[in-house]
């Protein structure tokens, strides 16, 4: 089909990075077997990093960046999708090495597809996007290693973001009692409100403590990183599990072996991006059955595609609450 279409393109001049909505034509897409009408993408951290080239994320220009989306098929030559089926798409390097979702269309391999859910719309999808689907991996995978409904406490970290967010109100929606962490204590009442039962400062576990500290985490879900994760380590309970899945403060982990070698300890990592497709169209499945709707509108707002660069700055100084959609056709 002809005709152009609007996308949110990164160009560089002299090794300075730009990123600007440009009409495009249909020639600039990828190589691949299915075309999708993209209608709703959102900002994950890893966005920001790619959007503002903090992160040398993409490196090929001019470049169409966003990691995740949700649409329609228009044309497809895969044999599991045809025009019209409702797909979405996260990771496979999709915003970071081929052309993502920040447009009206994009073209993908079919593999890299999951068919959205029914019980959530488009806009509902790309309110739960990466972050959301990389939280619910991580109770999946919490679950897979005991951690069940108890008195003891689940700990979330960088609560009030967008993996934080939909851990805590998956995790209370399954009996659990959430201990939310956050630097920002003026977000206590949203938190609280998506089902956190404490909140924790995130002072309180941000410098160097002991090896091992009095056991209070039955698990925890961990987007942080660094000597936070380090420290959630050592208050977890004798075998618990934590899933680490990011690493907003930082990518080191500056602690010991003995909550591994004394109390039996798991470290769960979580990866979103090659997640082999049964495990996250069960991740998706779940989402549509165990994250509460009225949780997710609170936690979502929806932004036009010129939003994006400014989002992208915010997200990475921690300043974006919850989910951002934007809205590509906008």
């Amino acid at each position: 089909m002809a005709g152009e279409f609007r996308a949110l393109i990164l160009e560089q001049t002299d090794g300075k990075q730009m990123a600007a909505v440009k009409s495009v034509g249909r020639e600039a897409l990828p190589p691949g077997d299915v075309t999708v009408r993209v209608a709703y993408s959102t900002v994950n951290y890893k966005d920001g990093l790619a959007v503002t080239g903090k992160g040398k994320i993409v490196r090929s220009f001019p470049f169409i960046p966003g990691i995740d989306f949700s649409g329609t098929v228009e044309e497809s030559s895969h044999p599991d999708y045809k025009a019209g089926d409702e797909v979405v798409l996260n990771g496979w390097g999709v915003g970071e090495r081929h052309h993502g979702g920040y447009a009206q269309l994009a073209r993908v391999k079919g593999d890299w597809l999951v068919k959205r859910p029914k019980g959530l719309d488009a806009k509902q999808a790309m309110a739960i996007g990466t972050a959301g689907y990389t939280a619910m991996l991580a109770v999946m995978a919490l679950e897979d290693h005991g951690v069940k409904p108890g008195a003891s406490e689940v700990l979330v970290t960088g609560a009030a973001g967008g993996v934080g967010s939909v851990a805590v109100a998956i995790l209370a929606r399954l009996g659990h009692k959430v201990a939310a962490l956050t630097g920002r204590p003026e977000q206590g009442d949203y938190l609280k409100g998506l089902g956190a039962a404490t909140i924790i400062a995130r002072a309180d576990l941000e410098k160097p403590g002991k090896p091992l500290e009095a056991e209070r985490w039955a698990g925890a879900v961990d987007s942080v990183g660094g000597q936070i994760l380090v420290n959630v380590l050592a208050g977890t309970r004798y075998g618990g599990s934590v899933a680490a899945c990011g690493l907003a403060a930082s990518n080191a982990l500056p602690g010991t072996v003995l909550p591994f070698i004394l109390r039996g300890v798991n470290l769960l990592g979580i990866d979103s991006v090659m997640c082999p497709k049964p495990r996250r169209q069960a991740a998706w499945d779940r989402l549509a059955r165990d994250l509460p709707q009225d949780k997710l509108g609170a936690m979502t707002e929806t932004r036009p595609l010129g939003d994006v660069p400014a989002l992208a700055e915010a997200i990475l100084k921690g300043a974006v609450r919850g989910r951002m959609v934007i809205d590509v056709n906008a």
